[in-house]
């Protein structure tokens, strides 16, 4: 279980330094693990996936925003599953970012990265792990006090190899690959040094939600955990 100061997750009171969040998205990505992408639907979806994730061994989760759903997601987890760690993910700018906090994220995943959303970052009591695709949008990050990244999309953008090569010149920076993680690629993607956790949607096929297949879920969550000892 991660635990997360409440006045980190929904208050501007304290703005923890880019360090000490550096440090919780090791905990969070740490516990982790496999980090499930979330796009809920359905509102109804919400907490019986949730807890069949939880019931396989996935307690933290990214639920984006790609979807009207998605920030009442996170305030209802909140408020009726504390014992998991909700993110939020898809934050496009600085206004989702504020509603994100607002919402009561715990952190936030971003699928890129521009200038104006990582000074807010830098300013906002949430970790923010900046999406990124390039050494050049990596420099972008490092030069405001960012060390943990999110690779996307990780295949397209060179998979395995492409962190490799970025461990020769960031060597203090660590990622988190999404986009393409699979349980056929997932244990070669762990096994490098840089690579925090993974994040992926296999374990939640659309179909078995739409039919509310919770057992599928769980089965497939716990089996994923298992690949990795």
């Amino acid at each position: 279980m991660t635990s997360i100061p409440h006045s980190q997750a929904s208050h501007r009171e304290t703005v923890p330094s880019m360090a000490d969040k550096a440090a919780l998205i090791d905990i969070i990505c740490g516990a982790a693990r496999i980090l499930p992408v979330i796009t809920i639907e359905r509102e109804q979806d919400i907490l019986p996936l949730a807890d069949a994730l939880a019931a396989g061994g996935l307690r933290t989760l990214e639920i984006t925003l790609r979807s009207e759903h998605g920030l009442a997601a996170i305030r209802l987890l909140r408020e009726q599953r504390p014992e998991l760690c909700i993110g939020a993910g898809t934050v496009l700018d600085e206004l989702m970012l504020a509603e994100a906090e607002a919402a009561g994220a715990q952190f936030v995943v971003t699928p890129g990265c521009t200038a104006e959303l990582l000074r807010a970052g830098v300013y906002s009591p949430l970790p923010l792990i900046p999406g990124i695709s390039s050494a050049s949008e990596i420099m972008l990050g490092y030069a405001l006090g960012y060390r943990r990244f999110k690779l996307f999309p990780a295949e397209i953008c060179g998979g395995i190899k492409a962190l490799k090569a970025f461990g020769g010149p960031f060597p203090g920076i660590r990622f988190c690959p999404t986009g393409g993680v699979n349980p056929g690629n997932l244990r070669d993607y762990m096994a490098l040094p840089n690579v925090m956790c993974v994040g992926g949607t296999w374990m939640m096929d659309k179909t078995w939600i739409r039919e509310g297949d919770w057992q599928r879920v769980e089965t497939s969550s716990a089996e994923a955990l298992k690949l990795l000892g």
